[in-house]
């Protein structure tokens, strides 16, 4: 079967869907980099104040570390000396100011000689002995800062030195670093623009290049069409699993949460499964399950050389299969109708001859005859079968197979009641077995038995089964295929009329196993179909179409599905 070949439906401003997936994310990533540029300048400034700090503060320290202006300010009162080393060390390490501080808050040094001997307005922070950093707004500019105390020879606390670093500085080794950074974001851009640009093409060719609209409308439409054909749909991945299925497949199926699932999940092995999954390869495969007659098509689908899984429709032609086989069964009780009407006209012409020429006792002899025929065969029947719809449906077949050649014998063994177990059963059972058997024999090649065609059957009720068997002499079962006859549409011969082969042994084979019961049948000439039925009768007879049986006429007994399927 050609695969299907998905149409992509005409749209307009082709690429929009990839562009504007493109366009957001180069937004999103611009505004990402922007944001995590400036949290990282922040946190880099941070970083540089907090070691600019830490740099004065080890300045402050080595400078309160100095002997001569240890030795100065607890014994010189300060003075000079103070001055010219304090200078000396912040020339040496670059910092903004390194002033020498008494307990009374006093200048003793200062980049500012000017502000020599001036207080400086702000506490001594460092009385407690410990060190201080953070950030100055001093006479010299605003400046990363550390304090430490200023301890005398012998140990006691005799002032502060309080050394900056000009921000200038912080802010010169944060612009040195940004540009590092701004490198990094750029290439995390690019690559982010990249990595975008190679996903929306990937989206466009996932989504066929349709638009968002396009996808919605066609989600939209997929829903409504499939839950509203009356047949059942079913798809499926490249990987067998289970992709849409319809209320309808549901319901003819009975896959209940299928989807995700692959068939060997939620249906046993059989010939529904292998119809399914593409096992069982043709068009219009019939198949029966225990409700419904069912005819499954699966077709590939392949986009652009890709194959995409598989669409498998389930079509229920119970109803039209029961109509079609009651069809056929009425063509066959109206040819036979017409075959009897020949001879009843021949009997009546014969009988009118007598008694023309005035052999009346002769005339009355053959209308005696006539009739004690027909109503022997139908005794016949009654003494071995007490149902009334079983006789009614053997005489009706007995009566099509004399139409075509065959006879059909009872066999003396035959023993069934008036209320039997499994009547509908063997209604359908006894009817099709005898239609595949009368088929059979009168459809033979070789030459006829000494008898003539002929059709045994054998119906016992015992105790704990009910037994059937029918036996022809038609060609038989060929070797190998004694399995193979009870599969759905299983047959060697064409359809015949309206009526489908291979569905009649397939549904016998079915009610047989349903209720727990053996069927056998013999290879080569001259077939024999053995069966037995558990006693009692335990499973309520199927009311569904498919399995239905009409109630017999005098010939042609129609039987709805009930009739006519060989192999």
């Amino acid at each position: 079967m050609k695969p299907i070949r998905i149409p992509i439906p005409g749209r307009g401003g082709k690429g929009r869907l990839s562009a504007r997936i493109l366009a957001n994310q180069l937004v999103i990533l611009a505004l990402t980099g922007l944001i995590g540029f400036v949290l990282f300048a922040f946190a880099q400034r941070g970083e540089i104040d907090r070691a600019y700090e830490q740099r004065a503060l080890d300045i402050a320290q080595t400078t309160a570390a100095d002997p001569q202006i240890r030795q100065a300010m607890q014994y010189g009162g300060g003075g000079h000396v103070v001055q010219t080393v304090a200078e000396r060390i912040r020339k040496a390490s670059g910092a903004s100011y390194v002033v020498v501080l008494d307990l009374r808050g006093i200048r003793h040094s200062h980049p500012d000689p000017a502000l020599i001997g001036e207080p400086t307005g702000d506490p001594i922070v460092v009385l407690d002995g410990r060190p201080q950093v953070g950030t100055d707004q001093g006479a010299t500019g605003r400046s990363a800062n550390g304090k430490a105390p200023l301890l005398g020879p012998t140990g006691k606390l005799v002032g502060e030195v309080s050394a900056g670093i000009p921000e200038r500085d912080v802010l010169g080794e944060l612009w040195r670093e940004l540009p590092t950074f701004a490198l990094y974001s750029a290439i995390a851009v690019a690559l982010g623009s990249t990595a975008a640009f190679l996903l929306a093409r990937r989206l466009k060719r996932t989504t066929f290049g349709l638009e968002l609209e396009e996808i919605a409308g066609l989600l939209q439409d997929r829903e409504a069409m499939l839950h509203g054909i009356r047949e059942g749909v079913v798809a499926f991945d490249p990987d067998g699993r289970i992709t849409v299925v319809n209320d309808e497949a549901r319901d003819l199926l009975g896959l209940g949460t299928a989807l995700g699932r692959t068939l060997a999940e939620v249906l046993p092995d059989g010939r529904l499964r292998r119809a399914l999954d593409g096992t069982l390869t043709g068009s219009d495969i019939s198949v029966l399950t225990d409700d419904h007659c069912l005819v499954v098509n699966r077709m590939p689908v392949a986009l652009h050389g890709r194959e995409l899984g598989a669409v498998v429709t389930v079509r229920d032609r119970t109803e039209l299969i029961g109509l079609l086989r009651e069809l056929d069964s009425v063509r066959g009780l109206t040819d036979a109708l017409r075959a009897q009407q020949h001879e009843f006209t021949n009997r009546m012409h014969t009988m009118a001859g007598l008694l023309d020429i005035g052999d009346h006792d002769a005339a009355y002899e053959f209308a005696v005859e006539t009739a004690g025929a027909e109503q022997a065969l139908t005794e016949s029947v009654r003494e071995r079968i007490g149902n009334p719809l079983l006789v009614g449906l053997i005489v009706a077949k007995i009566t099509v197979g004399a139409e075509r050649g065959v006879r059909i014998v009872l066999s003396d063994d035959s023993a069934l009641g008036g209320d039997p177990p499994h009547l509908r059963r063997l209604l359908t059972i006894v009817g099709n077995l005898l239609d595949n058997a009368i088929d059979a024999s009168a459809s033979a090649t070789w030459p006829a038995p000494p008898g003539g065609p002929e059709v045994r059957l054998s119906l016992i009720e015992a105790v704990d089964v009910v037994r059937v068997e029918v036996a022809d002499t038609g060609p038989g079962i060929p070797p190998g295929t004694a399995e193979s006859i009870f599969e759905d549409g299983w047959s060697t011969r064409p359809d015949r009329g309206t009526a489908r082969r291979g569905l009649g042994l397939a549904l016998v084979h079915r009610l047989v196993q349903r209720h727990g019961g053996t069927i056998t049948v013999s290879e080569g000439p001259g077939a024999v179909f053995a069966l037995t039925l558990p006693v009692p009768d335990t499973v309520p007879a199927p009311q569904g179409a498919l399995f239905t049986t009409a109630p017999p006429v005098p010939v042609g007994a129609p039987d709805g599905i009930a009739g006519g399927d060989r192999w």
